[in-house]
């Protein structure tokens, strides 16, 4: 697949004018508890959808903000947070991410990610086979090999409330084994910051394709793991639960998960 990555990055970095727009910004829709979309999220989605079919018209487009039911994963698709971390958009935190990942259908993976936090300005990306960056300076994992070491992020999984109880517990315990937690509101930047090894790990109990398939591949290719709650690699495609780590502490990680 010929993917030209200056031309990608420059679409990513326009959506500032977007972003930072704040009679957008004002326009709040509850999709359902705890869950929320902004004329920034449906606008972001809807001008990367157009600028990239522009370039790349049979490269389909998976996005948080439309229907995705006849996604075809036997060819190459975009899957696209507009907006991760729209709560904390809302709230004025400033931890709020754009998620690009490209799938390629004949190779059935992420072949390119891109993570781009617009209040740093710090583009993470990452393409199969050659390396992690963040603003174009190579990054890796961690080097901890103890989890009681470890600065992990926690995810809350707020949208399913059902499962406080397991996904306390797992925090709970969790934190007692590590140094400290920490819980952002963006699955994308977790990922991202364990990378960079600002995190040593994350994990959530439900996250959808477009929270983590770009920040997987980033974070393979900087040494690091991803998994789900059973120890299989989510595919970037389905709704998955997730555990990243530096790789030397996963299996800590996935004992104090599978023991709760």
């Amino acid at each position: 697949m010929n993917i030209d990555f200056t031309k990608i990055k420059e679409i990513i970095l326009q959506t500032d004018s977007i972003i930072f727009d704040p009679e957008l910004l004002n326009q709040v829709t509850v999709k359902g508890p705890a869950d929320y979309v902004t004329l920034v999220d449906k606008n972001v989605q809807t001008y990367l959808q157009t600028a990239l079919s522009t370039l790349y018209p049979d490269i389909d487009f998976m996005g948080e903000e439309k229907d995705n039911t006849n996604i075809d994963f036997t060819g190459d698709v975009w899957i696209i947070d507009p907006i991760d971390g729209t709560t904390n958009l809302i709230q004025n935190c400033n931890f709020s991410a754009v998620s690009v990942g490209l799938w390629n259908g004949k190779k059935q993976k992420i072949e390119l990610g891109i993570i781009y936090q617009p209040f740093t300005k710090e583009f993470f990306h990452a393409i199969d086979g050659q390396g992690a960056f963040l603003n174009g300076v190579p990054i890796r994992v961690s080097t901890k090999t103890e989890l009681k070491n470890c600065i992990i992020s926690a995810g809350s999984t707020p949208y399913h409330k059902e499962y406080a109880d397991e996904v306390f517990k797992i925090t709970k315990n969790m934190y007692l084994n590590c140094s400290d937690i920490r819980q952002t509101g963006s699955a994308a930047l977790d990922i991202a910051y364990v990378a960079c090894g600002r995190l040593d790990g994350y994990f959530e109990k439900i996250l959808s394709p477009w929270d983590y398939a770009a920040g997987h591949l980033i974070l393979k290719e900087a040494g690091g793991h991803m998994t789900d709650y059973y120890g299989k690699a989510p595919t970037g495609t389905h709704i998955s639960s997730v555990c990243c780590s530096n790789s030397l502490v996963h299996e800590q990680m996935m004992d104090i998960i599978q023991n709760c």
